[in-house]
């Protein structure tokens, strides 16, 4: 593989003004660009003799990922890729980047193999761009662990995802309030997640943008945001073979008997599917009901439960 030129994005403009914001220069730290803080994966899975294989892999430190491995034994060939990290998360100047092509037929799980930190950042911030691309008949999985923002951290994530019309892809995050144990809770500067679903030819079916900053407008503790509730998740159900008012009555009889939460479902534009929304006052209660409601939609859309996948 030709391999690309890492630099040529290491500080990138096609951000929202208001992160650009934050990017003074780094004082007593590495630069933006310096090796250990641009992380670069790209990858392409493929169906191979039954199965959906790795078929292209260009990693450049912290980011990496092992080969795949096969974990649920009602979709054989479903590779699950685990993606890692070196060091203990983000911190400011990092530039980090993921593209995930899925080749038609494909069958892949993405998570993480951790919980992402964000530390402190005092004259920067840090970004993870996601590209991921879904062929014909093409199944994804992207379902990361939650991010644990620190206090004074700045964090901007963009997820950009290009879906074939009869391709079925499951996203999710989760967003924890910070260090709960040491009395942290929404103490960040800047946590912002753009989401992005476009169709195979560009045309945009939907866009969801996060934007919290506590003491300003976008304040998480205020009454149209997060309100009482500290813990947040989402989830994203993109098939077009399910109706999607059929989806959204089973995922919400569900959620209705999820104790603790808040939740809403709502239709996907177009008909393309479903989109949850949990509230929770614990990691441990909204992180049980995004796997109970990602069960019921993988039964409805794949006809496979969720498998265990073998972490801690």
């Amino acid at each position: 593989m030709t391999r690309r030129d890492d630099r040529a994005w290491c500080i990138p403009t096609a951000l929202p003004q208001e992160v650009l914001a934050f990017g003074g220069d780094l004082q007593d730290a590495l630069g933006v660009g310096a090796a250990g803080k641009l992380g670069v994966l790209d990858l392409e899975l493929a169906p191979r003799g039954g199965s959906t294989r790795l078929v292209r892999q260009y990693q450049r430190s912290p980011l990496y990922v092992y080969r795949p491995i096969y974990l649920d034994p009602v979709r054989p060939d479903m590779a699950f890729v685990f993606l890692q990290q070196q060091g203990d998360g983000f911190v400011q100047g990092d530039r980090y980047r993921m593209d995930v092509d899925c080749a038609p037929g494909s069958a892949v799980h993405l998570t993480t193999q951790a919980a992402t930190k964000v530390f402190r950042a005092q004259d920067n911030f840090a970004t993870q761009l996601v590209n991921l691309r879904v062929g014909a008949a093409g199944v994804l999985e992207y379902l990361p662990d939650p991010v644990i923002p620190f206090r004074g951290s700045r964090l901007y994530q963009r997820t950009c995802l290009t879906v074939a019309d009869d391709a079925t892809v499951i996203l999710g995050d989760i967003l924890l309030p910070g260090r709960v144990a040491r009395g942290e809770a929404h103490v960040y500067d800047v946590y912002w997640a753009d989401t992005e679903v476009r169709a195979e030819d560009g045309s945009l079916i939907f866009a969801d943008t996060l934007r919290l900053r506590p003491g300003d407008i976008d304040d998480p503790n205020s009454p149209g945001v997060l309100g009482e509730y500290d813990v947040l998740a989402s989830l994203y159900v993109i098939c077009a073979r399910t109706p999607p008012a059929e989806l959204v009555a089973v995922l919400r009889e569900t959620l209705a008997g999820v104790p603790e939460i808040l939740a809403g479902v709502t239709e996907l534009p177009a008909g393309r599917g479903a989109a949850v929304r949990v509230l929770g006052h614990t990691s441990k209660v909204v992180q049980a009901a995004i796997h109970t409601v990602w069960n019921r939609a993988r039964i409805e859309v794949l006809g496979a439960p969720a498998p265990d996948l073998r972490k801690g």
